[in-house]
């Protein structure tokens, strides 16, 4: 997560443009309403009005990347050649315009050949990349639908340690019925933090926000927001030791 997230994402939201038409999902989302007046106002917190704020703007993102696969050693002996197979990806993100652009992770789309992405209400549309900074591992998505909830965008510059984290995505992806994003919380535990993974051909990472906030497989790209109801940032997932780093 950069503190520089703001400046980065207005380079790549500018370049959204018309794209995709809507389908309908078989992941529709059950949604059980409450009303205010049933709520005791004890339990309403910065976080959950955050949630409230954010949560409507969040997506889930569907990926299938074709990849290459050697034949088996029976097809070789015969002469065989190598062969394709689909394989399928999950990531969360996040609206930034009513008019369709949607920010995720560059690692979520990296390769895809299709992308697809979910509203809170289930309701699947087919989505273009229009834009991608891998350096930062952000992305700019595209579908046509109008009139979006919108999350508001904060500033990163000014982070305080032990302030509330809040991350917010979709890690069960499609794989259950209903799709109201998940929530975790935490605090921000530092700034300024500097990762280089530990795999060949990955990248190294500078200037993270690290969080105690879970962020699992399937939250990548989705927000980082704030107790002001602010997006600072969104959620890489980076498998590691937990006790030494937590997510960043």
């Amino acid at each position: 997560m950069r503190t520089r997230f703001a400046r980065s994402l207005s380079a790549l939201v500018f370049a959204a443009c018309q794209g995709g038409s809507s389908t309908p999902s078989s992941a529709q989302s059950v949604s059980l309403e409450t009303t205010p007046s049933a709520i005791n106002a004890s339990r309403r917190t910065a976080i959950t009005d955050a949630v409230a704020k954010v949560a409507p703007a969040v997506v889930t993102v569907q990926t299938e990347v074709v990849e290459r696969v050697p034949a088996d050693v029976f097809e070789q002996f015969f002469g065989g050649r190598s062969g394709q197979r689909s394989a399928a990806g999950i990531g969360s993100g996040f609206i930034v315009r009513a008019d369709g652009a949607i920010v995720t992770n560059a690692h979520v789309v990296a390769g895809a050949s299709r992308i697809s992405v979910a509203l809170r209400d289930g309701t699947t549309y087919p989505a273009r990349l229009v834009g991608i900074d891998e350096t930062n591992d952000l992305a700019v998505l595209k579908i046509n639908a109008p009139n979006l909830p919108v999350a508001p965008l904060g500033s990163s510059s000014n982070l305080l340690i032990g302030e509330w984290a809040i991350a917010i995505g979709n890690p069960f992806g499609f794989v259950i019925a209903n799709s109201e994003p998940s929530v975790t919380a935490g605090v921000v535990s530092g700034v300024g933090r500097n990762l280089a993974t530990q795999s060949e051909g990955s990248g190294v990472y500078v200037d993270m926000i690290q969080t105690d906030a879970s962020i699992n497989p399937g939250n990548s790209g989705g927000p980082l927001v704030n107790a002001a109801g602010e997006v600072i940032d969104n959620g890489d997932f980076h498998p590691r030791p937990q006790a030494v780093l937590g997510n960043v």
